[in-house]
């Protein structure tokens, strides 16, 4: 049985060798033209600047940290110095995900511009190429991290330690991740959308000019976010899901090492490597999903994702009973309750439904032509005010379904596996990270490629091709937003419970005025945190729109060029020659650089009070006289519901928004009027994007990592209470 634990770092490495040949694949293609090169060379380089100036700042928050961890590992009997080994190891794993998915993406993005000019399908093939190098890092790197540390003290250095310390020594890699991935999540997100937003209103709604033209100074910048905000922010944001649903369900497993029922091969640590195992041949599953992925005539990117997805899923469902029947004993009594290991296999069966299911519930508010975004479309013809307050109302009406799946899921895993079989319900929700993962980063690569067609004026075939795939990457991607949000759920839940018990926390008792304080502190942070992101983005977009606005006046050959725009409408095909010149004479005087500074410095100054608030706060709470470990289970209740109801709202207000903009840029027909880009229409979509932009992209996604790394946070503190 010894022989199948240290298998499983091979198989994180066959993850990472996969990557490598795709990548490989993926360089070998033909990037296009020499002004098609240029504009991917600018973007890959503005995308890598601002990786290297964050993680040159987020060094010096590993090394206190990592300090302050060994400090206090070194004086606790059921934790070790090498805690902040761990610590460091997981902030690696969580900045090299993001590292080789944002590479490889800024290579992506033109290859499949130039396979869209060839076709549908081909195109399709190098954007979800590129996304699964993403996804598949992602696990390999997860799988390949914790395996090793556990490996390393439960038969190394800490042959002689108890699993109990064994674990929780690893749980310093799950800290790390959550903390790089908050601060990855909050500063790319902040890029992204300062840029988006200084080029939608500035560009689109005052000139008038089509999505990522090159005469807009922010178009540049708005493709660098796509990686920074998209590619490397959602790598960490998901690499920290996973990890922290391992880690978690390895914690509860402590509980059956002394149960005679488990005194088999594993000696006991059955549900410690369960996840473990199950994670590993999560990456198999996605590789073999990932090969099937292919446009066959007939059909829409759209489905030839699902198959793969479904694949997939078929695969780990087959491959997890046979797991859990392998590593777990048939029955056991804990607490004068007994289970068995079908409970096991159908807690993990829940998981998988139930983010599937999420999945289906989000594409339904978020999609394109459903029936709540097409409510969106028309309510829009009315103007900005009733785009928002109908985009509201749909945002809200979003958080029923998911919310009452989760609170299903919880009910029935624990029904049949109790506690425990919540921890596995988060896993098997997050058991194919590889292939969802491959499928989310497809869409920013997509973006990516549109804008490059756009800058580089590719005939009009490769605009709509690529139009075709972005469509589909907004909905995958509020899909993937919707899975990280629920598995969070589960996985925050999960977290406590193993706080409460590190803590000796039997009962929480909800008279108790302590808890209650708590209570309404947690349920403030998220608004709060929410608040400080918003806000950040707003102060970054204001002077985004200011330098736009700026070049378009000050910069004579813009000036010209965008009168020339906007007297034919943006319709370029019956220019006279002498506007012909003075738009060739335009080309490349946008400064682009100052766009992208803008948004680095912005980003990287205002990233940091967000980040710290997870940190900090539970720390204060914990440790403050009169309130302690009562008041901070509290706060961690209160964080957890509120924080999963607005992560809902947010990422599917914002996902509708955006894709009601998608439908009249595509072209929509309203009571037999058609509405195109350019209508006042299209404009009150723009507004509405523009408002969800920082809700979908920064605050939304970052608060189910807000939760887990504050809970990560409790938990690690936990023995000192």
């Amino acid at each position: 049985m010894k022989l199948f634990i240290f298998l499983l770092p091979l198989i994180g490495i066959a993850g990472l060798g996969y990557t490598f040949w795709k990548t490989a694949w993926i360089n070998k293609l033909s990037d296009g033209t020499e002004k098609m090169r240029n504009i991917s060379i600018r973007i890959a380089q503005g995308a890598m600047a601002f990786l290297k100036a964050e993680y040159k700042i987020l060094i010096f928050f590993v090394v206190i940290v990592a300090a302050l961890l060994a400090f206090k590992g070194y004086f606790e009997k059921e934790s070790s110095a090498f805690v902040a080994f761990s610590f460091v190891a997981g902030a690696l794993c969580s900045g090299l995900a993001g590292f080789l998915g944002m590479r490889v993406a800024t290579k992506a993005n033109v290859r499949t511009t130039h396979a869209a000019e060839s076709s549908l399908g081909k195109a399709l093939e190098v954007a979800f190429t590129g996304g699964s190098v993403m996804g598949l890092g992602v696990v390999g790197l997860g799988v390949i991290g914790l395996s090793t540390l556990f490996l390393f003290y439960h038969y190394g250095i800490g042959a002689e330690w108890t699993i109990s310390k064994v674990i929780n020594t690893i749980t310093g890699f799950s800290l790390g991740a959550s903390s790089i991935a908050l601060f990855t999540r909050v500063g790319g997100g902040i890029f992204t959308k300062a840029a988006d937003i200084g080029a939608d209103m500035v560009g689109k709604v005052e000139a008038g000019i089509p999505e990522d033209h090159p005469l807009n100074p922010a178009t540049i910048a708005d493709n660098v976010g796509d990686n920074v905000g998209d590619v490397a922010g959602m790598g960490a944001d998901l690499f920290e899901s996973y990890v922290g649903s391992i880690l978690g369900t390895m914690v509860l497993g402590i509980v059956f090492v002394g149960n005679p029922a488990f005194q088999n091969g594993f000696n006991g640590l059955n549900g410690v490597l369960l996840p473990l195992f199950l994670s590993a041949a999560g990456i198999i599953c996605s590789i073999i999903g990932a090969m099937f992925v292919r446009v066959k005539e007939g059909w829409g990117p759209h489905k030839a994702l699902n198959i793969g997805e479904f694949i997939a899923a078929a695969l780990m469902l087959a491959a997890s009973f046979f797991i859990i029947k392998w590593v777990m004993p048939e029955s056991w009594t804990i607490d004068g309750k007994t289970y068995s290991q079908y409970g096991v296999f159908w807690a993990t069966i829940v998981g998988l439904m139930a983010g599937l299911l999420i999945g289906k519930i989000t594409e339904h508010y978020t999609g394109t032509h459903t029936k709540p975004v097409s409510l969106i479309v028309r309510q829009s013809i009315a103007g900005s005010a009733t785009n928002i307050i109908s985009g509201i109302g749909v945002g809200m009406k979003s958080t029923c379904f998911p919310t009452l799946v989760i609170a299903g899921g919880i009910v029935f895993s624990y029904y049949l596996a109790g506690l425990y079989g919540i921890a596995l319900a988060a896993v098997g929700m997050l058991a194919n990270t590889g292939i969802q993962l491959a499928v989310d980063a497809y869409g920013p690569i997509s973006d990516n490629a549109g804008g490059i067609a756009e800058m580089s004026e590719r005939p009009k075939h490769v605009r709509e091709r690529t139009s075709k795939l972005d469509g589909v990457g907004n909905t995958t991607a509020a899909i993937g937003k919707g899975f990280a949000i629920g598995s969070a759920a589960l996985t925050s839940l999960v977290l406590f419970v193993a706080f409460a018990q590190q803590a000796h926390l039997k009962t929480i008792n909800l008279t108790n005025t302590v808890v209650i304080a708590g209570l309404f502190i947690g349920g403030m942070m998220p608004f709060l945190f929410s608040s400080l992101a918003i806000a950040a983005v707003g102060k970054a977009a204001m002077s985004m729109i200011n330098e736009v606005r700026r070049q378009f006046v000050s910069i004579p050959e813009l000036k010209a060029a965008l009168e020339v725009m906007k007297k034919h409408e943006s319709n370029l095909d019956n220019v006279s020659p002498e506007e012909k010149a003075i738009l060739e004479k335009a080309d490349g005087k946008a400064e682009y650089e100052k766009c992208v500074s803008i948004s680095t410095t912005s980003s990287l100054k205002e990233m940091v009070l967000p980040g710290l608030l997870a940190i900090l706060v539970p720390v204060v709470i914990g440790f403050t006289p009169g309130l302690g470990a009562e008041a901070l289970a509290g706060m961690l209740v209160g964080l957890t519901v509120t924080g999963v109801m607005l992560a809902i709202f947010q990422s599917n207000t914002g996902g509708a928004w955006d894709n009601a903009k998608k439908m009249i840029e595509e072209g929509v027909e309203v009571d037999g009027v058609v509405y195109k880009s350019g209508s006042e229409v299209h404009k009150s979509t723009v507004v509405g994007d523009t408002v969800g932009d920082p809700l979908k992209d920064t605050s939304g996604p970052s608060l189910n990592i807000l939760m887990k790394l504050t809970l990560i946070v409790a938990l690690i503190i936990a023995p000192s209470l």
